[in-house]
């Protein structure tokens, strides 16, 4: 079988990462990273379940062992180096927008849940920086008549919520939330994403340096397009928040469709109303 073409260059998107690692301004460019471990604990204090043995994929295990100290961290590869039913919480932590197979990746941890553990993922959805994805293909399509990979295709939400239960887990859910940040300038933003180790790492990105004339170009465009005043710009990011559990014999089963004892009609004190089929 023809495996399909990575969408990822694993050792560029390392390099990059290992670079942000460096920057003085690497802290504070995490803030989607201290956004996602936050929402994450609130949900899990309302999780009526003590966990013991988390494990969290992670490109920054340092950032997330501050706030889950008594997990493992494992390396978000494409094998994941989890042992088979090891625990009972893995979360999938702000990597799998660049899984090469998002769904391989959710097989793998539901593998290494027990049964009734609980796998939490958080991530970048579609709306994420849907201005720059905008601004880039304008500018370059201006500057080279042509269009590169720049920005990674983020999935969404209603395509990565239908995997949680092709992966085998039950209870699925999946939601999400949008942030949108005020830049002061275009190259804050672009600095912003080198200090979060977001820049682009596609397997089909061009192979040689971007000319200064392109980016002059995108920063006029997204000025025009999404400045608020005072040279500021606005941008968008999604995060969205995948849960399911490993199968258990005490999780609720949901019925089969027309097993019901009473009609909605019933319980709602109405009439029913019937209409002919061939309407």
């Amino acid at each position: 079988m023809t495996l399909p073409p990575p969408i990822t260059d694993r050792t560029a998107l390392s390099r990059i990462r290992r670079r942000a690692l460096t920057r003085a301004d690497h802290a504070a460019a995490m803030f989607l990273h201290h956004s996602a471990i936050a929402d994450l604990q609130e949900r899990l204090v309302e999780v009526n379940k003590s966990f013991t043995r988390p494990a969290i994929v992670t490109g920054f295990p340092d950032l997330w062992l501050d706030a889950f100290p008594d997990a493992i961290c494992i390396p978000d590869a494409d094998h994941l180096d989890l042992i088979r039913g090891a625990h009972d919480l893995v979360i999938h932590a702000m990597a799998l927008h660049w899984a090469n197979d998002p769904l391989g990746q959710i097989v793998q941890c539901r593998l290494a849940l027990a049964p009734d553990g609980l796998f939490l993922a958080v991530f970048p959805g579609g709306q994420t920086l849907s201005e720059l994805r905008i601004v880039l293909a304008q500018a370059e399509a201006a500057v080279s008549e042509g269009l590169s990979p720049r920005v990674l295709p983020m999935a969404e939400i209603r395509e990565v919520g239908a995997l949680l239960q092709r992966a085998g887990l039950a209870l699925p859910v999946a939601d999400s939330f949008t942030t949108t940040v005020i830049y002061g300038s275009f190259s804050r933003l672009m600095a912003d994403l080198r200090a979060m180790g977001e820049t682009n790492a596609l397997a089909g990105r061009l192979r040689r340096p971007t000319g200064g004339a392109l980016f002059r170009q995108a920063e006029a465009i997204y000025s025009d397009l999404y400045g608020i005043g005072n040279d500021q710009i606005r941008a968008t990011f999604e995060l969205i928040c995948l849960t399911g559990w490993a199968p258990h014999e005490s999780q609720q089963i949901p019925l089969k469709p027309g097993s019901a004892k009473q009609s909605l009609a019933a319980a709602l004190n109405t009439t029913a109303q019937h209409y002919p089929t061939d309407c």
